[in-house]
C-alpha cells in the first residue's frame, strides 16, 4: 500500500500562523485563498517536514512571530513526523517500532512528489530519460534511436544523390537511329578498301573481256588464213563471258557519309551511353534508399515493441525520439490535466510507496480541467493537495492571513469516480 497523508498541522512557518488540515484520502484537496495569504507555505512546510532539511525554507520562521516553526504530520501508515524547535529537531513516531528519522522517510516519500514542478520544469529530453531509466529501457532505447539516425542520416545522403543522378540523366540528351556502340572508322575504311578491290576485279574482267573481244575481231577478218587462232579466241571469248552479265558494282557512298559523319555518330553513341548510366545508377541509389526505408521501419518496429513490452506507468504514454509521447501528443501540446497526469503518473513510478503529490498553482486550469485530473487521481487512489487563488466551491480549506479556515460555502470538496 502506498503511503498517504493523513493530518497535517503547522505553526509559524514562513507567512503560516496556524493552518490544520485533514486531505481527502484520494483525490484532489484544494487549498484556496488570494495571493500571500501563505497557501504555498503549506506546501513548503509539508515539503520540509518529510523531505528533510534539503526542503527547509531560507527564512523558516514567521516574520514578527517569536514562537519557533512547528510541523506535525499524520501519515496513514501511522507514522507521526514532528520537526520544531530552533534546530529543527526531527522526530519521527513509528507504530511498528522500526527505526525513526530521516532515512525511514525517505523510504516511501518521493523527491518529486514533494517538488512535482522540478519534474514538470525539466527539458523533454530529461522528463522522457526519467521514464525509461524507471522502466529500464532507457539503454536499449538509445541504442536503437542512435541506430535510426544513423539510417537516416544515411537515406537522406542516398536520396540527395539518387534525385541528383535522375536530374542529371534527364537534363542530358537522347539520340534515336543510332548504333548501340561506337562506329570503328578502321572497319569503315576496310570495308571501303574491300569494295574497291572488289570494284577493280570487275574493271580487270571488262578490261579482259574488250581484250579478247578485240583478238576475236581480229581473227574473224583472218577466219580463213587462221582458223585455229579463232577457235581458240571463240573458246576464250566464250569463257571470259560466263558471269559477264552477273557482274554488279558496290558503291562507297554510304561508307564515305559514314567516314565523314562517324565523330558526330559516336558522340550521339557515347551520349545515350551516359544517360544509360547515369539512369542506371539512379536506379541503384534509389533502391539503396528503398532498403533503408525497410532498416528504419525495422528499428522503429523495434523500438514499439520494445516500449510496448515495457511496464509503462500510464496506457498511451510512450517516448518518441526523446520525447515524452501521450495519447499521440507531445508534452507543449498535452492539456493542463494531461500534463499534471502524466508528471504524477511518473513520479508514483519513481516510487511506488508514495501515495500522495504537492502542486501549486492550480489557478492557471479552469474548473473542467480540475475536474478532470481529480476525477484521474480518484480513479488511481491518489492523493493531491494543491493550492489555487481563489475562494470557490473548489476549495477545501481557505488561507487568510497565515489560518486555516473551512470554506464555509461548501462542504469540503474532492472528485470522485464516477461524479461527473
Amino acid at each position: 500500500m502506498s503511503v498517504k497523508i493523513n493530518t497535517l498541522e503547522f505553526e509559524n512557518v514562513k507567512r503560516i500562523k496556524a493552518v490544520q488540515l485533514a486531505p481527502a484520502k484520494n483525490g484532489l484537496t484544494v487549498i484556496g485563498g488570494d495571493n500571500a495569504q501563505g497557501k504555498t507555505s503549506v506546501l513548503d512546510a509539508i515539503a520540509w517536514a518529510l523531505g528533510g532539511n534539503k526542503y527547509k525554507p531560507s527564512s523558516p520562521m514567521r516574520e514578527g512571530s517569536v514562537v519557533e516553526p512547528h510541523l506535525k504530520v499524520t501519515l496513514d501508515n501511522g507514522i507521526v513526523v514532528e520537526r520544531s524547535g530552533k534546530n529543527s529537531s526531527l522526530k519521527v513516531i513509528d507504530p511498528m517500532g522500526n527505526k525513526g528519522g530521516q532515512a525511514l522517510l525517505d523510504g516511501f516519500i518521493e523527491s518529486f512528489a514533494l517538488d512535482l514542478p522540478k519534474f514538470m520544469n525539466q527539458t523533454t529530453k530529461e522528463k522522457a530519460d526519467t521514464l525509461l531509466n524507471i522502466i529500464g529501457v532507457g539503454d536499449k532505447l538509445y541504442e536503437l534511436e542512435q541506430q535510426e539516425q544513423t539510417l537516416y542520416n544515411r537515406r537522406t545522403e542516398i536520396g540527395r544523390i539518387a534525385d541528383q543522378k535522375e536530374k542529371f540523366a534527364k537534363e542530358m540528351p537522347v539520340y534515336t537511329n543510332v548504333p548501340a556502340e561506337p562506329v570503328s572508322v578502321s572497319e569503315l575504311i576496310q570495308s571501303q578498301q574491300e569494295i574497291m578491290a572488289h570494284n577493280a576485279e570487275n574493271l580487270r574482267r571488262r578490261q579482259q573481256h574488250e581484250h579478247y573481244k578485240s583478238q576475236l575481231e581480229v581473227a574473224e577478218t583472218a577466219l580463213k588464213q587462221a582458223q585455229e587462232r579463232y577457235d581458240a579466241a571463240l573458246n576464250n571469248f566464250k569463257l571470259a563471258s560466263v558471269d559477264i552479265d552477273t557482274l554488279v558494282d558496290q558503291s562507297t557512298e554510304e561508307l564515305e557519309k559514314n567516314i565523314a559523319d562517324v565523330e558526330e555518330i559516336n558522340k550521339k553513341v557515347r551520349a545515350n551511353a551516359d544517360r544509360q548510366t547515369a539512369e542506371t545508377e539512379a536506379d541503384g541509389y534509389r533502391k539503396q534508399y528503398d532498403g533503408l526505408t525497410e532498416d528504419i521501419e525495422n528499428v522503429r518496429k523495434e523500438k514499439r515493441e520494445l516500449l510496448q513490452g515495457a511496464d509503462l506507468p500510464l496506457e498511451e504514454l510512450t517516448v518518441e525520439s526523446g520525447e515524452l509521447i501521450y495519447k499521440g501528443q507531445k508534452w507543449d501540446c498535452m492539456s493542463g490535466a494531461e500534463q499534471l497526469i502524466v508528471a504524477t503518473s511518473i513520479v508514483r513510478k519513481l516510487n511506488p510507496e508514495c501515495g500522495f503529490v504537492l502542486l501549486d498553482k492550480l489557478e492557471q486550469m479552469d474548473s473542467t480541467t480540475l475536474e478532470s485530473f481529480g476525477k484521474w487521481l480518484e480513479s488511481e487512489n491518489l492523493q493531491a493537495i494543491a493550492t489555487r487563488v481563489s475562494k470557490g466551491d473548489e476549495c477545501s480549506i481557505i488561507i487568510e492571513d497565515g489560518m486555516s479556515q473551512e470554506n464555509k460555502k461548501v462542504e469540503p470538496k474532492t472528485w470522485k469516480a464516477g461524479e461527473f
